[in-house]
């Protein structure tokens, strides 16, 4: 799905230095080898987004755009982390899910995590602003912009586009670097909800906007 403006229109969105890249819940044990939620993992497998969230990343860097992780961590003996939701009472019923300093709460290898990576990790709920560091991290960094990849289109990105939307940040959305459950919902889910809260692009048409002066 290609973005509806002009590729000058979004140079002019995701500008050097106001921008930064999130990348959501792309952790071993949610999309990598220890992931407990088959139909997710497959889902990430067919639409091939780990590889194409890794472009995406490398070429952040190389403009000094933040790469700004959002994770999932839970203590051992789950203090801070509530079951108030069918996908959290089940992610709860989970040995060692996502728990912290467990392999599982680490993100995926192709995503590093880069030296100049920075982590912000949640306890509670389903998406990355509320009760963390996420929007002060963002902030000191003057960031207007965030550009919002991994997973996924049914829970955490809507949180985390919802969330980002009414803190005043504007939000892009490249189709190629998300996924949902099952992977044939994501184009609903594009059209339908996220185009109603962010611009949604392109992995090439971002790298190709951040190369122009």
């Amino acid at each position: 799905m290609a973005h509806s403006g002009p590729v000058r229109k979004l140079a002019d969105i995701v500008d050097f230095q106001a921008t930064a890249l999130i990348t959501m819940e792309c952790q071993r044990g949610v999309i990598g080898d220890l992931a407990t939620f088959p139909a997710l993992r497959r889902s990430v497998e067919s639409t091939g987004i780990i590889p194409t969230m890794a472009r995406l990343a490398v070429a952040a860097r190389a403009n000094d755009i933040p790469v700004v992780h959002a994770l999932a961590h839970y203590r051992r003996d789950r203090l801070g982390s509530m079951s108030n939701a069918p996908l959290l009472a089940y992610a709860a019923t989970i040995d060692n899910q996502l728990t912290e300093g467990s392999p599982s709460a680490e993100l995926v290898a192709e995503l590093g995590p880069h030296p100049s990576d920075i982590s912000s990790a949640r306890r509670h709920g389903v998406s990355p602003f509320t009760g963390t560091d996420l929007d002060s991290i963002l902030r000191s960094r003057r960031i207007e912009t965030i550009v919002a990849v991994g997973v996924s289109l049914n829970v955490g990105i809507v949180g985390l586009c919802i969330e980002a939307v009414n803190l005043g940040y504007r939000v892009v959305v490249p189709a190629d670097a998300v996924a949902a459950v099952p992977a044939r919902a994501a184009e609903s889910m594009l059209t339908n909800t996220i185009a109603q809260l962010a611009l949604i692009t392109d992995v090439d048409s971002i790298i190709a906007a951040w190369k122009q002066d």
